[in-house]
């Protein structure tokens, strides 16, 4: 009887070709090896072009027929109609939220080409599911269910350009677009969720329920010696509890399991100013819940998120990528209960009478830190000739302050509930698709608070399509006659805290600022959304 192994032959320009070969005698009979049919795109191609959607179709179909515990699914669709997949994993009867829910394993979505872009996510879940198939991680399916959504913007994933990334080192030959087919940017629409795929994706998110959220990206920049850089939520309402288990265990341990693995050091998303004059600082990106890991802190859920770092070659992308997400999940095997029963636990405090942020800012940590900055040297795509950057062997421990957390810079008293009259049709659809809950409010008259408009300016350049609003005013007191038809929304529900974001007028990612409201907010108008305070009763 022969034997069977895949190895690699490397052949062609640049990055250099790679075919699977079956070596060791003619071809063994039996059914084919897994290894071999569930190669990704890239790994045959030497890491020169990334997995295309129907090949990730293709490879999911496998999976699932191949392993008793994979099963596919769907959870939406496209702008342009590719059914958005889903891999269930783990040791459920099939794919139905039903049967996940049923199951008290903890559930951890893992989530890759949010940008279609910044592909290394994507290739390194299909290997994931690879690894699962052929036997590896067996302990997992005792503690988890993973939700492998591979491929979210799969129609930014199509539309394959050389352009679309410049000075990344590969894939050689191209990668998708960072926008939908509507030309937003899947990862600012986790507040607004006008595109599709965010609608879908949230749904999934209430379908399914995770208490975990990783979202796998690529990042340029910044000329630095880590290999992929990660974040947790960042908005100061995340629940305390979330922040601390994630910056004073999880992510300590995960970057200490790579050190020791790869040799690979990791740290938290940053970058340096881009003026040169500026004093050095390492500075993350933005605190507002249309980022997805930001989004699922107001959920009270565990989010991360992972940069892959540009520089590094497609290759080392997707390895570094795929070690960290085990890295992750490892971790998480091993305190499945402790992470279950803190967002239990955070799911049924109220956030009723808090004080929370309305706007917030970076704030420095209280000592310098030490970045590990690097460097680069200039290559050619050997396919185009276009610039591209290579990470080089560079360390050089740099001491700098760190804006990797944000403070508050305006606060509001989180309200007993929020009153919307029927007339704001697209607010209210826009909480129901986050699954936050309301019923018709009596008909009285009731001590509720309105919010007079002092000042009122839009952004002159739209963003996402829209000119962000900013507002100014104050909370008044008054007797006000809830007319029929009201909805009204309580705070202390589980997802308080991003109704909160939603609706407080001087919240700098909810429905003011993203213009959902059907009439505007000129100077001298009322916010025609009421709130009650905890100590609020009817008058009549």
């Amino acid at each position: 009887m022969t034997t069977t192994r895949l190895t690699w032959l490397r052949v062609g320009l640049g990055g250099m070709l790679t075919l699977p070969l079956l070596v060791g005698g003619c071809a063994p009979s039996g059914p084919p090896d897994p290894r071999l049919m569930m190669a990704t795109r890239a790994e045959r191609t030497g890491f020169q072009q990334s997995t295309s959607y129907g090949e990730v179709m293709r490879h999911l179909e496998y999976a699932a027929a191949t392993s008793e515990l994979i099963h596919l699914t769907t959870f939406g669709s496209t702008v342009d109609g590719r059914p958005l997949p889903l891999a269930i994993v783990g040791d459920v009867p099939d794919a139905s939220p039903a049967s996940v829910a049923a199951s008290p394993r903890l559930r951890v979505w893992l989530q890759g080409a949010i940008h279609g872009g910044e592909v290394c996510g994507k290739e390194a879940l299909l290997m994931l599911l690879r690894d699962v198939v052929v036997g590896e991680h067996p302990e997992w399916a005792s503690s988890m269910i993973l939700l492998v959504a591979p491929i979210y913007n799969a129609d930014g994933n199509e539309r394959i350009s050389p352009d679309s990334r410049p000075y990344q080192l590969g894939p050689y030959e191209g990668t998708g677009e960072r926008t939908n087919t509507q030309g937003l940017d899947l990862n600012r629409d986790h507040m607004k969720l006008e595109s599709p795929e965010a609608r879908a994706l949230t749904l999934a998110y209430q379908d399914y329920d995770p208490h975990v959220i990783v979202d796998l990206h690529t990042t340029n920049g910044t000329e630095h010696a880590y290999h992929l850089t990660y974040a947790p939520p960042l908005h100061p309402n995340t629940h305390p509890d979330l922040d601390a288990l994630l910056r004073e265990e999880w992510l300590p341990a995960v970057t200490t399991e790579i050190k020791t693995r790869d040799g690979q050091d990791i740290y938290y998303y940053g970058n340096l100013p881009r003026d040169t004059d500026t004093e050095p600082r390492w500075t993350t990106f933005d605190h507002r819940p249309r980022f997805n890991n930001n989004y699922a802190g107001l959920r009270n859920r565990i989010g991360i998120l992972s940069e892959a770092y540009a520089y590094a070659s497609f290759e080392e992308r997707v390895f570094s990528t795929l070690h960290f997400v085990e890295a992750i999940l490892q971790f998480a095997h091993t305190r499945t209960a402790a992470i279950t029963s803190l967002i239990d636990r955070i799911d049924a405090e109220s956030i009723v009478g808090a004080r929370l942020a309305t706007r917030a800012a970076p704030e420095r940590s209280a000592a310098p830190v030490e970045i590990l900055l690097g460097a680069t040297e200039e290559v050619q795509n050997p396919f185009t000739r276009a610039p591209m950057k290579r990470r080089l062997a560079v360390v050089e421990p740099t001491a700098m302050y760190a804006y990797g957390t944000f403070a508050a810079t305006d606060t509001e008293t989180a309200p007993e509930a929020y009153y919307i009259p029927s007339t704001l049709e697209a607010v209210v659809a826009l909480l129901a698709a986050h699954g936050i809950e309301g019923a018709a409010a009596d008909p009285s008259t009731i001590r509720a608070e309105q919010f007079s408009v002092a000042a009122s300016s839009q952004d002159e350049q739209p963003f996402e399509g829209r000119q962000q609003r900013t507002v100014e005013g104050v909370w008044e007191s008054v007797d006000w006659a809830v007319p029929p038809g009201t909805l009204v929304v309580p705070v202390g529900q589980p997802l308080g805290r991003l109704l909160f974001s939603l609706l407080e007028p001087r919240s700098d990612d909810g429905v003011v600022n993203w213009n959902v409201l059907e009439e505007g907010l000129e100077v001298g108008t009322v916010y025609p959304i009421r709130r009650v305070m905890a100590d609020a009763t009817p008058t009549q």
